[in-house]
């Protein structure tokens, strides 16, 4: 069932250097951070009916329930509810938006893109665009909006993270449905005071920049794993009737083969990232995770030395929604007085592509 390419599952790849590219640190402004979930609470004992065990799935995953969209709810419906909670929470007008970067894997359609739906509903003028890279698509789209800032191409850039994720996967899939959730989170982002660039301190150096910012982070990919997959649906293999009784139109994944290489790309680009900032994991004040699996985060935390609490969790309440679930985990770890201004939290995703984005935030 499920066609998958077992390669190269070692340590992410790195440069002649022997270390990962990493980014030129960005100053920026965090301005509000939002999410929306669905109302509609689904526990593992619902899913019983299917054929799925909820003792199985708390005990390999740490799920207990997840929301499920209406069946009227696109992704553009989530991320709009998401936009205008961080909205209000920001103090910034819709208006005033100047660039939309929605990250999905899971699209209202194939075209227009979903952040082009969500700049009419909004309101706002403003270059808008799609991004894909499923559950590290947040912290691509966050790095991107950054660059714009930086270069001055936006003063007012709103990333979003919105995925319906529960029409992705076959329910007959009782391993892998489970997994997954709907909801949306999203941030808006602004210049800082100042429009100089945050000077990292490495190592040795005296002092850190106080400034609000991207410290340090690290995007990469590795073509040759395809753990996870959708085959039918695109240009390789446009969507037949046949291909629709297959269930080819359904995602699929090898979640052993995700399993091992998460934690290794987890712990080694998160080590990177915090050595380019000159800093120690006793440093993080708050670590927020792709939120797949708990077995994945408890397993990075050790590794990495991090202190249990300091790892933000809600994959119990909401499964895995893909390019969601940091900015959902922000929004919540925000508004418990987790992330106060000047704290550092260090944010990991990662997923299909495979891909990775690890990023230092100082709140």
């Amino acid at each position: 069932m499920s066609e998958v390419i077992h390669l190269n599952l070692g340590p992410i790849p790195r440069t002649e250097s022997g270390r990962s590219r990493l980014g030129k640190a960005i100053s920026l402004h965090i301005a509000g951070v939002g999410s929306y979930v669905p109302p509609r609470i689904v526990t593992n004992e619902e899913l019983s009916h299917l054929g799925c065990d909820s003792q199985w799935i708390v005990q390999r995953t740490g799920i207990r329930e997840r929301r499920f969209a209406a069946a009227e709810q696109a992704s553009s419906d989530l991320g709009y509810l998401a936009a205008i909670d961080c909205l209000e929470r920001s103090g910034v007008e819709a208006k005033s938006i100047d660039l939309l970067i929605v990250a999905t894997i899971t699209p209202d359609y194939s075209t227009p893109s979903t952040a082009c739906v969500l700049q009419e509903r909004l309101g706002c003028t403003a270059a808008s665009m799609d991004v894909n890279a499923a559950c590290s698509g947040f912290v691509y789209g966050l790095i991107t909006a950054a660059q714009f800032i930086r270069g001055g191409g936006a003063r007012n850039a709103m990333v979003i993270g919105a995925e319906v994720m529960s029409r992705t996967v076959s329910a007959d899939d009782v391993k892998t449905y489970p997994l997954f959730g709907d909801g949306a989170g999203a941030v808006v982002l602004q210049p800082s005071e100042t429009s100089e660039d945050v000077q990292v301190r490495f190592a040795g150096n005296a002092g850190l920049d106080n400034r609000p910012g991207i410290l340090a982070y690290t995007l990469g990919s590795q073509g040759d794993i395809q753990a996870l997959s959708t085959p039918a649906g695109g240009s390789r293999e446009p969507l037949t009737q046949e291909g629709l009784i297959a269930g080819r139109h359904y995602m699929r994944m090898d979640g052993r083969s995700v399993f091992k290489w998460a934690v290794r790309c987890v712990v080694d680009s998160c080590r990177d990232v915090m050595a380019a900032a000159g800093l120690t994991m006793d440093d993080v004040d708050l670590l927020v995770l792709h939120q797949a699996n708990q077995r994945i985060i408890d397993a990075a935390v050790k590794e990495l030395g991090i202190p249990r609490e300091k790892a933000f969790t809600n994959l119990d309440r909401f499964g895995n929604t893909s390019a969601a679930s940091i900015p959902l985990a922000l929004s919540e770890a925000d508004r418990q007085g987790l992330a106060p201004r000047g704290s550092l939290v260090l944010l990991c995703g990662f997923g299909a592509g495979l891909t990775w984005g690890t990023a230092l935030v100082r709140w």
